[in-house]
């Protein structure tokens, strides 16, 4: 009877783990969202952003026209606080585009180093490719930002 019993409490066991192998657990959970104070974190932050990409034309004439220590200056000035504000706006971004965004924030800072660099050298060609790199790089940062459009026409 003992024998019987255990072979008894086998199957049952081997049934029991089957059964739940098989069920569906998968609960649908709804994709991550801004919250409102993410949004608006974000929407503090971006004038700097923009300030600095309409910007864009004055370090190029800079560059053009080998003023490099205003070229220094710029580089050190707005386009530093522009790195900043990446990285401010980074943590209030959806975790999947957090790394993209982090990484984005430190090729701007490489472009940077490069510019500055090459203004210390007066190389106007690499000034303005790095100046073309940094500014594409600003690009990619501000499409990885929702839109905050519809949350400022309700303020």
């Amino acid at each position: 009877m003992v024998r019987q019993r255990s072979i008894l409490s086998f199957i049952l066991v081997l049934l029991t783990t089957f059964l739940i192998s098989c069920g569906n657990t998968n609960i649908a959970t709804p994709p991550p969202t801004y919250t409102p104070a993410q949004l608006e974190k974000i929407q503090e932050y971006l004038p700097q952003l923009f300030a600095v990409r309409e910007r864009s034309e004055e370090l190029e004439g800079l560059i053009r026209s080998n003023e490099w220590v205003k070229v220094g200056n710029f580089i050190h000035g707005p386009m530093a606080e522009a790195r900043l504000t990446m990285n401010y706006i980074t943590p209030n971004l959806l975790p999947k585009d957090q790394p993209g965004a982090r990484k984005i924030a430190r090729e701007l800072f490489n472009d940077l180093v490069k510019i500055d660099q090459a203004a210390s050298n007066a190389n106007s060609l690499l000034a303005a490719r790095n100046y073309q790199a940094a500014y594409t790089d600003i690009e990619e940062f501000l499409r990885l930002l929702p839109d905050t459009s519809s949350t400022s026409e309700e303020s």
